[in-house]
């Protein structure tokens, strides 16, 4: 019970970090005001790490904390996190902590992903049909901006996770 609430506040503690950072610093240091999706960022790498359900219930986290402080709708970004999370957890077989190629890919495939089904809901839904405008101005760049972001922090997230699963063994081989 302690180790599981030990990994609960270093998981709470990271995604309110990163939704901190994402909110204030990054927005201070968008370019053409684009900045990161630290979240997804977040969402993915527990995902693959971790599996589908820690994946899916971290990113319903992280997309209620966005649609408490900044949705109009409560739900709409968290299902879209926690449906993120879930397909990243799929990959958690094939995932290898020192190849960075399989995160960047799903980070990467994650954001456009947020991004094209944030279009659909929120814009095509209501009209704005300029897809293309969309997709160089916003998605893209936020893409780019995301996976220079990743090289970084998906690497502080890989750590406190190796470091967490150490602890985890070790108290587990204290009950046998």
């Amino acid at each position: 019970m302690k180790l599981k609430l030990r990994r609960i506040v270093a998981v709470f503690l990271i995604i309110a970090i990163c939704f901190l950072l994402q909110c204030t610093l990054f927005q201070a240091l968008s370019f053409a005001s684009i900045s990161p999706n630290l979240l997804i960022v977040t969402t993915s790498s527990f995902g693959f790490m971790r599996g589908r359900k820690e994946g899916m219930w971290i990113g319903f986290s992280c997309g209620l904390l966005l649609d408490i402080f900044y949705g109009s709708i409560i739900g709409f970004y968290a299902l879209i996190y926690a449906c993120i999370g879930y397909v990243n957890g799929l990959f958690r077989k094939s995932f290898f902590p020192d190849d960075i190629k399989l995160p960047l890919v799903l980070i990467a495939a994650s954001d456009f992903s947020y991004n094209l089904l944030v279009y659909i809901f929120l814009f095509l839904f209501r009209g704005k049909l300029q897809f293309m405008y969309y997709l160089l101005h916003i998605m893209l760049p936020e893409l780019v901006y995301t996976i220079l972001v990743t090289i970084v922090l998906y690497f502080i997230i890989l750590k406190i996770n190796q470091k967490l699963e150490i602890v985890e063994r070790r108290g587990a081989t204290k009950f046998v």
